[in-house]
C-alpha cells in the first residue's frame, strides 16, 4: 500500500474520510489484530491521527478494540453490511429469471425491494413497454406507506417497530390517496397480512396500481419483496387476480431459491 495514497482526487475528495478507509484495509490485510505502533509504522501516520481515527471507528462499531492487548481488528458493523451487500446479490440473482418471467407474461413494470432504516430500497427493477414512467429506480429509497413493497414489509412489523418507524419518517401525503394516519395504516397492514398480498392503489403516483408479495429468506424471515406495478385500468378485476397468483408463485419460487421450505406462503 502506498502510504497515504488516495486512490482518486477531486474537488470533493474528503481527507479524514479518505484516511479512514485506508486505516480499515491496512487492518483488512492483516490476519491478527494489530497495535496502534504497528498501524502508525504501516502507515506512515503519526499515532495520534491513528487513534483519533480507530476512536472514532471504534465507536461506531467498524473497529474492535482488544480488552486483553488494546489490539485492534475490523469491527462486527463490517460484517452486518457485508451480509447485507452479500444478502442483495444473491437475492437479486435468485430473483432476476422469475422477474423476466412476469415481465413477458404481464408486460408490466416488474420491482425488487427491501426495507432499509425504515424505507423501500429497490434492488432489481426490470420495465416493460409502458407509457407510465414509474419514479422508482435501483438504489433508490421511497416511503414505505404509500407502496405495495412497503407495505408488505411494514406488516412484519411489530407494533413497537411501526410505531418507530412512523415517528422517523412520518407519513408524507404523495397523493391524494395517500394513507397518512397511524390508525389507517394499522388496518391496511391488517389487511396485507389477511390476504397475504399489499396493494398500492394511487397512493405514491397518481394513476399507478401496484400489487407486491413477500419474499422468505433461508430463515423464514420476510426480507424481501416482489411487485407488479403499472397504470391502474390495466390492473383490475381478473387480470388482477391473474397478476396476484402470478406473484405469489413467483415469489414461491424465489424464497425456495433462498432457502426457505415454506409450504405456505402467506404475509
Amino acid at each position: 500500500m502506498k502510504k497515504d495514497q488516495p486512490a482518486k482526487t477531486g474537488n470533493s475528495h474528503i481527507k479524514s474520510v479518505e484516511r479512514a478507509i485506508l486505516l480499515l484495509e491496512a487492518l483488512a490485510q492483516e490476519d491478527t489484530e494489530m497495535s496502534l505502533s504497528q498501524l502508525s509504522q504501516k502507515l506512515g501516520w503519526p499515532k495520534s491521527t491513528v487513534h483519533g481515527l480507530l476512536a472514532t471507528l471504534r465507536d461506531y462499531h467498524y473497529v474492535d478494540q482488544s480488552m486483553e492487548n488494546s489490539s485492534y481488528r475490523l469491527g462486527t458493523r463490517l460484517f452486518e453490511l457485508g451480509n447485507r451487500v452479500a444478502r442483495s446479490w444473491v437475492i437479486k440473482d435468485a430473483a432476476r429469471p422469475v422477474m423476466l418471467r412476469l415481465v413477458r407474461e404481464f408486460g408490466e413494470t416488474v420491482q425488487l425491494g427491501t426495507e432499509d432504516d425504515g424505507e423501500i430500497l429497490y434492488l432489481d427493477k426490470l420495465v416493460a413497454n409502458s407509457v407510465v414512467s414509474i419514479m422508482s429506480e435501483v438504489g433508490v429509497r421511497l416511503p414505505m406507506h404509500c407502496s405495495g413493497l412497503g407495505k408488505v414489509l411494514l406488516a412484519q412489523k411489530s407494533p413497537a417497530q411501526l410505531k418507530r418507524i412512523i415517528a422517523r419518517k412520518g407519513l408524507p401525503a404523495m397523493t391524494k390517496r395517500t394513507i397518512t394516519t397511524q390508525a389507517k395504516l394499522e388496518k391496511e397492514l391488517d389487511r396485507v397480512r389477511e390476504n397475504g398480498y399489499a396493494i398500492d392503489d394511487g397512493e405514491i403516483m397518481d394513476g399507478l396500481r401496484c400489487v407486491a408479495v413477500p419474499i422468505w429468506d433461508g430463515t423464514g424471515k420476510v426480507r424481501y419483496a416482489l411487485s407488479i406495478s403499472g397504470q391502474a385500468r390495466n390492473i383490475y378485476g381478473d387480470r388482477l387476480e391473474h397478476i396476484i397468483d402470478g406473484l405469489r408463485q413467483a415469489a414461491e419460487e424465489i424464497s425456495y431459491a433462498m432457502g426457505s421450505r415454506r409450504n405456505e406462503y402467506q404475509c
